[in-house]
Formats: C-alpha cells, structure tokens, sequence
C-alpha cells in the first residue's frame, strides 16, 4: 500500500538518464511512450542516435536501434506474464514503424528491471529450459523465450560505484551508500544532471525516511542536504500551497454562504494558502530541526504567536 504513495518512475527515468551520462549524446530517452491511442505505454524507451554506437554502461551493452524498458518499483511483481506484456509492447511497437518491417526485430530490446531477483521468473526460465545468461553481475540475458533480444536486471545485485544512481531506487537504503549519494550529488556540476538527481533523491528520501532522522545529527550532511534539496523543498512547499489553496476554496464557499460568496472564497483561499504553507515549512523542518528551532523559525517566518504555531504542531 505504502509503495503505491511513492512516485517510483520520474526516478527511475532519471535514474537511467545518470546511468547513460557517459553515453547521453548517442541516446534518446523517451518516457512513458505511448503505443497508440489506447492507454499502452512504455516506461521508457531508449533510441541509438547511431547503430553502431557503443555503450560504456553495462546495462546497455545489449542496446540494438530501439530498447524498450519495464521498470518495476521494490513491492511490484515481475513474472512470466510481465515478461510477455512487455515482450508484446516491443511486438506492437515494431508493427507501428513508418513501412511494412520498417523496424527489425533484431534491431529491438526488451529491459525489466527489478530490485530484488525475481525468482518465480527465474524458475519458469529453469522449469522450462530457457537459456539464461549472466554477462556482467546482476544482468541476465534471456535467450530463446522471445522474439527480440532480452535482459532482466537485479539492481541489487548490481555494482555499487558503477550503478549508484539506479541503486538508489530502493526503499532499503543503507546509511552509508545514502551518505555516498549526497556527496556525489553535491560535486555535481552540470544543471541538467543535478535536476535528475533531485528526482532521482526525492524518491530515495521519501523511501527511506528513518535514514533522514539518522543523518540530522550530521551537521555536514544535513547542511548538504538542504543545499541539495532546496528544488524539492520548493516543491514540496508548491505542492502545499496547492493543497491549502484548494483547501480554502472549500472553506471560502462555506464562508460566503454567510458573508457572501465572493468574499468568502477569496478570504478563505488566502487562508488556506497561507496554512498550506506553514504545513509545508514544519513538514520539512521536523527532519532537520527541533520541535523548539521549528517553532522559532515559523513563528519568524510567518509572524505567529507561540499559541498560533502550536496549532500546526
């Protein structure tokens, strides 16, 4: 239930988007690619600029000209029936090229990628002697099962320098890898790769967020936090304003039944703005500071009574 509150795909993109870097000119990435009209879509979709273009990172060494990718957040099942569904996605996609076998299936993939190994997959693969093929640890190529060439990938099991940023969508973080994380996102230099990332660490910290409350007794690495999560914390407090301002309109109607509609609504949409963002500012706060700093710095920020932000807490 818990997994389904988590936007796991927006990281996932970005994931791939950081694990191609070293490749990114040759590479088009397509999220959410939508088949046809009907609600069919790829989770991503990745085009060789050139065919014969090669791929330092081992999860596309496999790349032909069009690479379709299934990704699969830490509660999602991957079965034999995944395994088809996506398999019938790069079918459909293929029949969509512009001319009669415009698109080669040899020149198409399949990707499913998955934290943890899903071993009822595996043992169809056994049960049924299908060829299964280990190139590079955590990547396993699947031979003679489908009509396009076939990789399952374990994150887990996938190297922790090589692959960080894909490793970092999981809802089992360890302290020191989250740690390893914010410092590499903070020597970041490139605007359009510290973008992904705050995807990419807006999804790890809402997965794991016991580790926030171990690393508030860092000084540096909750100060390396804030700085890098200041986008998302804008978001977040974005999120909050719309929230309380649709929050106020239901109370601005209330209050217009009695002191007219026009009024109400825009005393009440103010309202619920303003309270929305206080929310939004104590949500973020409580994993850095103190109930009593937290307090302080509301009432500062938003010129409050003690009493007033005692409601809020």
């Amino acid at each position: 239930m818990e997994d389904t509150k988590i936007q796991w795909h927006p990281g996932f993109v970005a994931a791939m988007d950081m694990e191609f870097k070293e490749d990114r000119e040759k590479l088009e990435l397509e999220s959410e690619h939508n088949l046809n009209k009907k609600p069919l879509e790829i989770d991503l979709l990745v085009i060789k600029k050139e065919k014969d273009s090669e791929i330092h990172n081992e999860i596309g060494r496999i790349f032909r000209g069009h690479n379709i990718m299934e990704y699969k957040s830490p509660k999602d099942q991957l079965d034999i029936d995944t395994f088809y569904k996506v398999s019938g996605y790069a079918s459909l996609y293929k029949s969509y090229g512009k001319t009669v076998d415009g698109i080669k299936a040899e020149d198409v993939t399949i990707s499913l990628l998955r934290e943890a190994k899903p071993r009822e997959l595996f043992n169809y693969f056994k049960t049924n002697n299908v060829k299964v093929e280990m190139p590079y640890k955590g990547i396993y190529y699947i031979q003679g099962i489908s009509p396009f060439p076939a990789q399952v990938i374990v994150i887990k099991e996938l190297g922790q320098e090589e692959h960080m940023w894909i490793k970092a969508l999981t809802d089992k973080m360890k302290k020191t890898d989250l740690e390893n994380l914010i410092e590499k996102s903070g020597e970041l230099c490139d605007e359009y790769d510290r973008k992904l990332v705050e995807s990419i660490l807006e999804v790890t910290l809402n997965a794991n967020i016991g580790l926030i409350e171990e690393l508030r007794g860092d000084a540096k690495m909750g100060e390396m936090m804030l700085k890098i999560m200041q986008p998302v914390i804008l978001e977040i407090e974005k999120k909050a304003e719309i929230r309380g301002k649709k929050a106020g309109i239901e109370e601005g109607r209330k209050t217009g039944m009695e002191e007219g509609r026009k009024t109400g609504m825009e005393e009440g949409k103010k309202t619920g703005i303003q309270e929305g963002k206080i929310i939004g500012a104590i949500e973020i706060l409580r994993n850095f500071k103190s109930n009593d700093d937290v307090k302080k710095i509301i009432m500062e920020k938003y010129h409050l009574t003690e009493s007033d932000v005692e409601k809020y807490l």
